[in-house]
């Protein structure tokens, strides 16, 4: 009997190619069937269906398809807590932020909630790491318009801890460490707490974490790849620390996060002493998208963590092909460690299934989108993009209905309500009611830059693609009440209005959208839902519905 690591190997060198799956039995409340994926190569991949048809990765036959946290997730930071596993990403503008998950299983993954309800600035690339019996949260901000904290200063590190992940959470502490960002944590071999940073760079910390017990210094500088290669910049980012022996081990990114498919990518070095020198693993890259036919774009931003039965795994991000719409999602690849003691990644194709890092696949997977707003508080799955420090006064939630005050001149300065999705097709439709002066609807936002979507004033719909109103007006009625949805077809957009929510009207231009990402527009977020409001008055919702369609 083929053993999970023999498995795994054969995986990578293409032995067992990518094996029809089975129909999976209805195990868990979001248990669905198996739908037809993105192709990629000669074999058409496909992924179990869980809740309202999201894709999920555990396929319920013993193995998974990544992604395994589909959307908009990047930058994870995973720990370890005895049989537990927990991660948070990027989360930027988003307020909430850092959003935590859990797992028992590496593929599973449940919301617990969020860390950070009110971030002071944007939010780049955390740490989270446990250290006698405590959580840490090690956080880049790097100054927006609305960042009083940031205010005439560069991007610094701060920290939040906590004795419960659930929090609650301290109130971020500044480090005082101005210019860098992509924090990991490690302990030396003398028993101290350190830093290290983009560059790479490294910063002692006090034995309670939440101060510097010293300089900034350059420690570390990098492996060169060949300067023909096609990559977005060099960019010595994200070192993530693990010791194992007698050696410690540090995995940074080079390549740039976006750009080239070709350019993102995984390093390794290691060392006896936190305070090297360190020695570049003879195999490097040891992650890397080489050829644009690949399923999966831009890998990097990797940690490695050893798996619930001792196999060993890089999470690290990637863009999917064709999708760069849905952002920079969250992967698991696996590896092994060589004889001489140097990480080899075994992940070969990763559009093909691969073996479950766990015999039992462990807890429910995702979050319901949908929203009755019933509960009496808006839920964590909700933020808001370009908040103030009091935007969550704009929302009264509760018996059936979210009320949205109007904010800005427009959408760009509306700061709206979104949601992170990770179906390549999807349907989402809300109703609306206006009371005042007020334009209010649905979208699908990239950013203040760069959206699409339908929102009506009490006299007519105005229609948006592009970041602007389009030059079409659509023939819809004067209304202070509409229902609205929008189809998302893998990157062709429809919109259809409703006066009563069961005689749909095709909107007249429909949108093809593969271009709404950030290479285009130079930030790094994803094409989402949002509702909006924007004016004098305030906008009722109701009734949002989210369906994945495969």
């Amino acid at each position: 009997m083929t053993s999970r690591r023999e498995a795994l190997k054969l995986v990578a060198a293409g032995a067992l190619g990518v094996p029809t799956i089975a129909k999976a039995s209805a195990t868990g409340s979001d248990a669905a069937p198996v739908s037809t994926a993105f192709a990629c190569g000669p074999t058409t991949p496909i992924w179990r269906l869980g809740i309202e048809g999201q894709r999920r990765a555990d396929l319920g036959d013993g193995r998974y398809l990544n992604p395994v946290l589909a959307g908009d997730y990047p930058d994870p930071t995973i720990l370890r807590d005895g049989d537990d596993y927990y991660m948070t990403h990027s989360s930027f503008e988003a307020a909430p932020g850092l959003i935590l998950w859990h797992s028992r299983d590496l593929v599973n993954w449940a919301m617990v909630g969020s860390a950070l309800p009110n971030p002071i600035a944007i939010v780049f690339a955390p740490e989270l790491v446990k250290h006698h019996g405590r959580y840490y949260i090690y956080i880049p901000f790097i100054p927006a318009p609305w960042s009083v904290a940031l205010r005439g200063r560069r991007n610094s590190i701060y920290v939040i801890h906590a004795d419960d992940i659930r929090g609650p959470w301290s109130e971020p502490v500044d480090l005082g460490i101005e210019g860098y960002i992509d924090p990991g944590h490690v302990v030396g071999e003398d028993g101290k707490r350190y830093l290290f940073l983009s560059g790479i760079a490294r910063v002692a910390l006090s034995d309670d974490g939440l101060a510097t017990a010293g300089p900034v210094e350059r420690v570390y500088d990098g492996w060169r790849y060949p300067d023909d290669w096609a990559t977005e910049a060099y960019a010595l980012e994200g070192p993530k620390l693990i010791r194992r022996g007698e050696w410690f081990y540090i995995i940074t990114a080079v390549g740039g996060t976006g750009g080239p498919a070709t350019g993102h990518m995984v390093i390794a070095a290691r060392s006896r002493s936190v305070n090297g020198p360190w020695e570049n693993c003879p195999h490097n890259p040891i992650v890397r998208t080489t050829d644009e036919t690949e399923a999966w774009w831009s890998r990097g931003h990797a940690t490695a963590v050893e798996g619930p039965q001792g196999d060993w795994y890089f999470v690290y991000h990637g863009y999917e092909n064709g999708f760069r719409t849905l952002g920079r999602q969250t992967l698991l690849e696996p590896f092994e460690w060589t004889v001489d003691g140097w990480p080899r990644a075994l992940g070969g194709d990763l559009s093909a299934p691969r073996p479950m890092p766990s015999d039992i696949s462990a807890g429910p997977h995702g979050i319901v989108k949908s929203d009755s707003f019933e509960a009496p508080q808006l839920s964590a799955k909700w933020s808001f993009y370009g908040p103030a420090v009091d935007e969550s006064a704009r929302v009264t939630v509760g018996n059936g209905r979210l009320v949205l005050k109007g904010k800005g001149a427009g959408i760009p300065t509306c700061s709206p309500l979104t949601q992170t999705v990770g179906d390549r097709s999807y349907e989402v439709t809300v109703s609306v009611e206006l009371d005042g002066t007020i334009e209010a609807g649905l979208l699908l936002f990239f950013n203040d830059r760069l959206f699409l979507g339908m929102g009506i004033n009490g006299e007519r719909m105005i229609s948006y693609r592009g970041g602007k109103v389009s030059h079409w007006r659509e023939p819809a009625p004067a209304a202070s009440t509409m229902h609205l949805r929008i189809v998302n077809q893998r990157n062709v957009v429809t919109f259809f209005y409703s006066l009563d929510g069961i005689n749909w009207v095709r909107h007249g231009v429909r949108a093809e959208v593969s271009g709404y990402h950030a290479n285009t527009i130079d930030d790094l977020l994803s094409l989402r839902p949002a509702l909006f409001a924007t004016g004098e008055g305030s906008a009722q919702f109701r009734d949002f519905s989210y369906r994945g369609l495969g």
